[in-house]
This record gives C-alpha cells, sequence and structure tokens, in this order.
C-alpha cells in the first residue's frame, strides 16, 4: 500500500493532501496559513473523521510540516498510525524554467535549479524550495518528487513561445513563453478524452481553466500547442486582480505619469486590475454577476472578462485549424453557469450549441454542457491538480523502486 503526500508550499502557507494510491482515494487533505504570524490557522480534515480548526503560532515551514505530520498521526484525528507510512512526498513547482520540463525525483541538482528560477517566479519558486526544505527537515529518509505548472507546455513549439523582441533577451535572460497551470490542461484534458471515449491524440482541445487566475491551452496530439500566459502568469486573460494582455506602452506610460516604481507597476498590474479594478467591487466572480443588474461597473467587468476568454477561444480554434472538444474548469469555469452561457451563445460559428438545461445544472462531476447534435463537445471537467501530482510521484517511486 503506498501512501503519497502531496505539499502546495505558498510563501505564507501550506496545502497538503495525503492520497492512498491503492484507490486514490484521499485519506486527509488541510492546510496551514498565515505562516510566520502569532495567529495561523490550521485546518485538518480527515476522510471519515471530524474536521479541525484551530489557532496557534507557527513561524515557519519546518514547523508547519510537523504539525501537519502531527495532526495525519493524531490518535483522534489522525489517518495513518505512522510517519513511516508516508512513502513519497509530491511537491507542486510553479516554474521549470527551460530544464526542468517533466516530473522528477528531487535531489541537490533539482533543487538548485529551482534556486536559479527565483527571478522568473519570485513569489512561488522561493516559497516551493521552502516547502522541500520543511520535509527534509521532518522526513529526511523519505524521497520526494516536484512536478512543474510549466512542464505541460514544454512542448510547444517556438513559433509559439518566442517573443518578437530582441533575441538577446531570450539568448541571455531566457524570456520567452512558459506558461502555467500546466498540470490541470493536462489533467482535463486526459479526462475529457476518457469522458469521450476517444483518443486523446485524435482531438483538438481547447481547456479553459478559468479562476482567480486564469489560461487557456491549445492542445494538439495530446500536447500543449499553445497558451495564453506568457513568461510569468500575468499574460493573457483579464483575471481576478491581474491585468492580462494591454499594449506594453501603457507601462512605461503610467510610470511617467504616476511616478511609479517598478515594483509600483507591477502590484498594480497583478494585485490592482482585473476584475476588481473594473467593478470597483471585488475579485469574486460570484459576487460580480450578482451584481451585474444593478451596478454597471461590474456588468461592464463581466462582460470584458467573458469577451477576453471568447477571443482566446476563437484564436485557438484558428491556431488548431479547427476543434473538437472545448473544456472548462477551476472555480469559475466550474461554478459559473452565467458565464459558460455567454461564452457559448456567440461560438455558434465553430458549430457550438449549448443545452442550458445541462449547463444549469450544479453537479462537480465531468459533464457534457453542449447540445448532443453541438458540433463541438463542450464540457465542465473539475481539475484535479493535486491527483495529477500524486499520480507522477507513485510512478516515479515505482521507478526508483525497480
Amino acid at each position: 500500500m503506498k501512501k503519497i503526500l502531496v505539499i502546495n508550499a505558498g510563501s505564507s502557507s501550506l496545502k497538503y493532501q495525503l492520497y492512498d494510491m491503492t484507490d486514490e482515494s484521499v485519506l486527509a487533505k488541510g492546510r496551514v496559513e498565515r505562516i510566520g504570524m502569532d495567529a495561523s490557522i490550521v485546518v485538518h480534515e480527515p476522510k471519515d473523521r471530524e474536521d479541525l480548526r484551530y489557532v496557534e503560532e507557527i513561524l515557519d515551514h519546518t514547523t508547519a510540516v510537523r504539525v501537519v505530520l502531527q495532526k495525519l498521526t493524531d490518535p483522534v484525528h489522525g489517518v495513518i498510525q505512522s510517519i513511516d507510512e508516508i512513502d513519497a512526498v509530491g511537491h507542486r513547482i510553479v516554474h521549470g524554467g527551460e530544464k526542468l520540463t517533466k516530473s522528477m525525483i528531487v535531489d541537490d541538482q533539482v533543487k538548485q535549479e529551482i534556486r536559479s528560477l527565483f527571478d522568473l517566479a519570485p513569489l512561488h519558486n522561493p516559497a516551493h524550495l521552502m516547502g522541500i526544505t520543511a520535509i527534509e527537515n521532518n522526513l529526511p529518509n523519505v524521497p520526494q518528487t516536484v512536478v512543474f505548472d510549466t512542464a505541460f507546455h514544454s512542448t510547444m513549439p517556438p513559433m509559439c513561445f518566442m517573443y518578437p523582441i530582441p533575441k538577446v533577451l531570450y539568448n541571455k535572460h531566457k524570456v520567452r513563453r512558459y506558461g502555467f497551470h500546466g498540470t490541470s490542461h493536462q489533467y482535463v484534458s486526459e479526462q475529457a478524452a476518457k469522458f469521450l471515449n476517444k483518443p486523446l491524440e485524435s482531438l483538438k482541445i481547447i481547456t479553459c481553466h478559468i479562476g482567480n487566475g486564469a489560461s487557456v491551452t491549445a492542445i494538439k496530439d495530446g500536447k500543449s500547442f499553445d497558451t495564453s500566459m506568457g513568461m510569468t502568469p500575468l499574460e493573457g486573460l483579464m483575471m481576478g486582480t491581474r491585468s492580462g494582455d494591454i499594449d506594453p506602452a501603457i507601462v512605461p506610460y503610467a510610470m511617467a505619469k504616476e511616478e511609479l516604481t517598478v515594483n509600483e507597476v507591477n502590484s498594480m498590474l497583478n494585485k490592482h486590475s482585473g476584475l476588481m479594478a473594473i467593478s470597483g467591487l471585488s475579485s469574486d466572480m460570484r459576487e460580480i454577476t450578482e451584481s451585474m443588474d444593478k451596478d454597471p461597473n461590474a456588468k461592464l467587468a463581466f462582460d470584458m472578462f467573458e469577451y477576453r476568454l471568447r477571443k482566446y477561444i476563437g484564436s485557438y480554434a484558428a491556431a488548431l485549424n479547427g476543434v473538437d472538444v472545448i473544456v472548462f474548469t477551476a472555480g469559475i469555469g466550474e461554478n459559473s453557469v452565467v458565464l459558460r452561457k455567454a461564452v457559448c451563445k456567440n461560438l455558434t460559428y465553430l458549430g457550438v450549441k449549448l443545452d442550458e438545461q445541462r449547463n444549469a445544472e450544479r453537479v462537480s462531476k465531468d459533464r457534457r454542457i453542449s447540445a448532443d447534435d453541438s458540433k463541438v463537445e463542450v464540457l465542465v471537467i473539475p481539475t484535479n491538480e493535486e491527483l495529477m501530482i500524486a499520480r507522477d510521484t507513485y510512478r516515479l517511486l515505482e521507478e526508483l523502486q525497480q
């Protein structure tokens, strides 16, 4: 029996899920928030046991992992008797750059490569490395693996990943499109093929990972052909607080007019733009949708969001020379009946025909929302990045033991 612990470490948070890979069931999941503060929040949700939520002082990630392991082995709230039952730990890593293009076992060289990418993912990779170190401090003899958000997109051809700027920036600094949410895009495309009972390689798929962060991927022959996020997760769709695509000249113009620093304009585009900026209300699509009828700014934010998503779907249909399947996933994609309806209503030229009754169903499972006579299959597939990480970790562990 193999048990895999999946970790997603943020700068002040740590999320976890413990899998039993005999049936891919989740034995427990939870999170530690506000790490480094005297009122850290611990949430532990064991299978078939009462959930646990409390506050305590947790000053670093090593302590956070120790607390997680204590909860997993607790006589009352635990799901395993000993930490020795944990066979491996899998980590989500946002940026793998050009060299880390597949899931792998953690060693000193891998850690050095993750560290070398700090400049490209300053909010994520340093935190991920802290998570790896925290596991080393608590489970020194347990194998660790890393699964990269960028890895699935490493199949993009140069015409898709290169930017039309002086090539010295690529040669010296690796300025190029990398793409993100790759684990999610890969998972839902594979699930879509299974749902339709068709070979993945035979389908032209456009996957829409639409949450507070959002991206669209064109998938051809089972591989990522193009994706909306770029060198960083800022490019592409309008998002909760991120601008997405804008005229690059806006940056120096705004800096000059408002006397902004590089850090200030970076914060503006990443944390104070998108749905939040246009609505003036919220970055949460649920609140914006509920306010559309009475608040013109909320209506404008929704319309812009939908329009930009639809433009990307249309451009990727052109890039793929057609589309067989459109997949909606992640928080907004899985739950916003209104957004899916608005997008599909204006894709009839592709042969999309929505079944409004199917679309209105609120169930968390793989399902078709297109009509039976739609030329394009439109699916809602709940994403499961943690399961993908657990599967890759289990596969690598088996290869290690052979």
